[in-house]
């Protein structure tokens, strides 16, 4: 059984750095592309980033310059680098991925979503 699990949010200070972690775990035969989204309360869920197999990546215009998306595919694991916080990056950040698992067709996964808090 696949499964994606978001690690290292918390509360931060503006203009702090947090750095998130999305692991894929089961019997997983490839994993396309990885893509971060966020929802701040009452909003609708956002697009943040993502990351290619290949390893191109591509972020929101709210966060570019600020945020960049790496990941280790010996992990099968996504990050997200988060600096320059500010208040309005308050959300719960999920982690999204296209994966075939082995002996099954390619489908997509959430994970859990991990609080992200900008405050002082």
């Amino acid at each position: 059984q696949v499964q994606l699990v978001e690690s290292g949010g918390g509360l931060v200070q503006p203009g702090g750095s947090l750095r998130l972690s999305c692991a894929a775990s089961g019997s997983i035969d490839v994993i396309y592309a990885m893509v971060w989204y966020r929802q701040a309360p009452g909003k609708q869920r956002e697009f943040v980033g993502e990351i290619r197999s290949g390893g191109s990546t591509n972020v929101a215009d709210s966060v570019k310059g600020r945020f960049s998306i790496s990941r280790d595919n010996a992990k099968n694991t996504m990050y997200l680098q988060m600096d320059s916080l500010k208040p309005e990056d308050t959300a719960v950040y999920y982690c999204n991925a296209q994966i075939k698992p082995a002996r099954l067709p390619a489908s997509d996964y959430w994970g859990q979503g991990t609080q992200v808090t900008v405050s002082s």
